[in-house]
């Protein structure tokens, strides 16, 4: 197995940890606040989530596609693909709405900012699923 290879499961096993853990647990915790503070609380927190998940995101996609280069095992390919689909999810899909939440946070928070929290764990979730594919993918390029 290529040392790319390691490199990519640990990644894409990180950033599905991390994925996980807001959607099982810091998002629902989140939650049980008042809407003000929750939205208040998502702003920095999904900042500094942003930046990990997005390097990981990077990387991991860097080191499976390596992988695949070096064995030319097309599980290495899909799981980098895997990794990479998180960048136009995010850009396409999630960034519009976390514009909106961030423009709520710095007013007060009206009553449609619970839905769009609820709203944002549902599409969080897809980045979820990427990860877990993506580990699983390398996983078995790797066995």
């Amino acid at each position: 197995m290529p040392l790319a290879g390691i490199a990519a499961l640990v990644i894409a096993a990180l950033f599905a940890g991390a994925a996980v853990y807001v959607s099982a647990v810091e998002h629902p915790a989140r939650m049980t606040l008042d809407t003000d503070e929750a939205l208040r609380e998502w702003g920095p927190s999904y900042h500094r989530g942003a930046i990990m998940q997005a390097s990981l995101a990077l990387l991991g996609t860097a080191a499976g596609a390596a992988a695949w280069w070096m064995a030319r095992n097309p599980w290495w390919l899909a799981g980098a693909i895997f990794m990479l689909a998180n960048w136009p999810w995010t850009l396409l899909v999630i960034m519009p709405l976390n514009r909106r939440l961030k423009a709520m946070a710095k007013a007060s928070a009206d009553s449609s900012a619970r839905e769009l929290l609820d709203k944002w764990a549902r599409l969080h979730l897809m980045r979820t699923a990427f990860g877990i594919l993506a580990t699983l993918s390398f996983a078995v390029a790797a066995a």
